[in-house]
């Protein structure tokens, strides 16, 4: 066995003792996703694991794709995994890899089972097919084409390839067992007749393989010595035993379940993640409130923090729900760590300092970073003019200090990074609302004590109000009031959250914000963190969206 750490999960100990026995020369894996949807969270946890175990172990691991049902395939998904795979920082050898370049062969092994006496060509429609089948409790019965001559079986499997046949009125089926506890192994069909492009063939087939027909003898022909996929998989690994012990493979893979990643407040059924983005009520599969790897990325979280989280979990055979906390406990640790601080006013409200001369303006220093001295500097513009939040403003003289660490009218507050400053005077519309703060501020004191007598209520953010930019942020939340949206009765959609995207217009934020990239990541101090929204922003108007709040 090579130089690697101690194995401390089932597959690791696995793949270990493969090792260590001379079994395995080289470990293969392989990440095998349906290209039908965007990958999300669960899929992250997979990924994480399988490129993981290839590097332990000094082996390899294939991006695949198992693309044998052209009916919801498409090659934008097929990019969106590509993207999403590299944007967790794994890579593969070789080219991506596909079913479909596969297609031959699958087909030649097909003809090989029929001429084993192993497959035949079965001609019962899907509600025969079921009730043939039977139940958990009763055991199936044999079709009445079982026993059908090979060569017969041969000559329509290259009729249905043809195009000659018409769709579900034939499928190839294994003859395994109709009495099988596992109905699984009750003659599952091999191929089904689907007249229809493939997103990489075209037309030129029309039949495709089944993915329990297809799966393990990808995994052969590619050298895949230890397949691992989730727990549902658990009981059709029967079945892909049997087709590989039936069949002349170039090597004989084997077949690992552990427990797949779930989180409350979310769904990760492809089938529903798609509903919400045909149905709208999403802005796409990259909408930051989607579990999808792509929705996290524009959301602000990143890559590291997401392979933090997926490596923090066991990897153990039984499935398990993960608190949506843990998983905010690695986005926070990793932004608080790494992302540049900025001043944004969500709500502002203007403050003119009388004392300050009119038309002077000064450049003030801050951190890009309390603790990272390798993030540059920001220049701060300072006049006589700022904004500060409303929320940090109060008339009310009978605050304790304890209560409103903030500005009220008659004392001091220390504005972030600049001068100590007090409110004087209240300006009001004719409504009655406050608009303007007259206010003074205490000469020398950026980054210096006040004179003795002057006591700060405590510290506030703000942005010089001539030298700011404009800007929108989106403020997400859980895209579901229930822990469990899909649980129970009635439709998931019934738990949507109608409060999960608020939208703050107008906000005023500093301005070396305007030269931000899509995807960069702040922390707004006070606020939260933040990046720049590159779908929706103009040169015009930056939109930020909200990653998370601050603890």
């Amino acid at each position: 066995m090579t130089d690697i750490e101690k194995p401390s999960n089932f597959i690791q100990q696995i793949i270990s003792a493969d090792l260590d026995a001379n079994r395995v020369e080289t470990v293969v894996t392989r990440f095998p996703p349906e290209p039908n949807g965007y990958l999300h969270i669960g899929h992250a946890k997979s990924i994480c694991l399988n490129f993981g175990l290839a590097e332990q172990f000094n082996g390899a691991c294939n991006l695949r794709f198992d693309d044998t049902n052209p009916e919801k395939e498409d090659d934008e998904y097929v990019q969106a995994i590509i993207e999403d795979v590299k944007w967790l920082g794994f890579d593969w050898a070789d080219e991506p890899k596909f079913a479909s370049d596969y297609f031959g062969q699958l087909y030649s092994w097909a003809q090989y089972l029929i001429g084993e006496g192993k497959a035949y060509i079965c001609e019962l429609n899907a509600e025969d097919m079921r009730e043939y089948r039977g139940t958990l409790t009763e055991v199936g019965k044999n079709s009445p084409y079982r026993e059908r001559p090979a060569e017969e079986s041969l000559a329509l499997l290259e009729q249905m390839k043809q195009g000659a046949v018409d769709e579900g009125t034939m499928t190839l089926r294994a003859k395994i067992d109709m009495a099988s506890p596992n109905i699984n192994m009750r003659d599952p069909v091999m191929y089904r007749i689907k007249k229809m492009a493939h997103h990489r063939t075209g037309d030129t087939w029309n039949i495709y393989p089944s993915y329990d027909f297809a799966h393990g003898q990808e995994d052969a022909i590619e050298g895949v010595t230890h397949s691992v996929c989730t727990l549902e998989f658990a009981a059709n690994r029967p079945l892909y035993e049997w087709f590989t012990s039936n069949l002349p493979l170039p090597s004989v893979p084997r077949q690992y379940e552990f427990g797949r990643l779930n989180i409350n407040y979310t769904v990760t059924s492809k089938r529903k993640l798609k509903q919400l983005v045909d149905e709208k009520h999403v802005d796409g599969w990259d909408d930051p409130r989607m579990p999808t790897i792509s929705g996290l990325r524009r959301r602000g979280v990143t890559a590291a923090a997401v392979r933090e989280f997926c490596d923090s979990l066991a990897v153990a055979k039984t499935d398990g729900v993960v608190d949506l906390a843990q998983f905010e406990h690695f986005i926070r640790t990793d932004l608080n760590d790494n992302a540049s601080r900025a001043m944004c006013v969500l709500n502002p409200l203007k403050i003119t300092l009388s004392n300050y001369e009119a038309g002077k303006e000064e450049i003030l220093t801050a951190a890009g970073h309390p603790n990272r001295d390798d993030l540059p500097s920001r220049q701060l513009p300072f006049g006589r003019e700022i904004y500060i939040d409303q929320s940090d403003f109060s008339e009310d003289t009978t605050l304790s200090r304890k209560k409103f660490k903030r500005l009220v009218i008659g004392e001091y507050v220390r504005l972030r990074g600049a001068y100590v400053i007090r409110a004087d005077e209240v300006i009001r519309d004719d409504a009655g609302e406050i608009v303007e703060i007259i206010g003074s501020y205490v000469p020398d004191t950026v980054g210096e004590n006040p004179p003795e007598g002057i006591r700060p209520r405590g510290v506030i953010h703000w942005v010089s109000a001539s030298n700011c930019i404009d800007c929108d942020l989106y403020l997400y939340e859980n895209l579901f009031t229930e822990a469990a949206p899909d649980a129970g009765e009635g439709s998931f959609l019934d738990h949507l959250n109608p409060q999960s995207l608020q939208i703050i217009k107008n906000c005023k934020a500093e301005l070396g914000l305007g030269e931000a990239v899509a995807g960069q990541q702040y922390q707004f101090e006070r606020e939260g963190y933040y990046c720049l929204d590159g779908k929706h922003s103009s040169a015009d108007k930056l939109v930020f969206n909200r990653t998370i709040a601050l603890r």
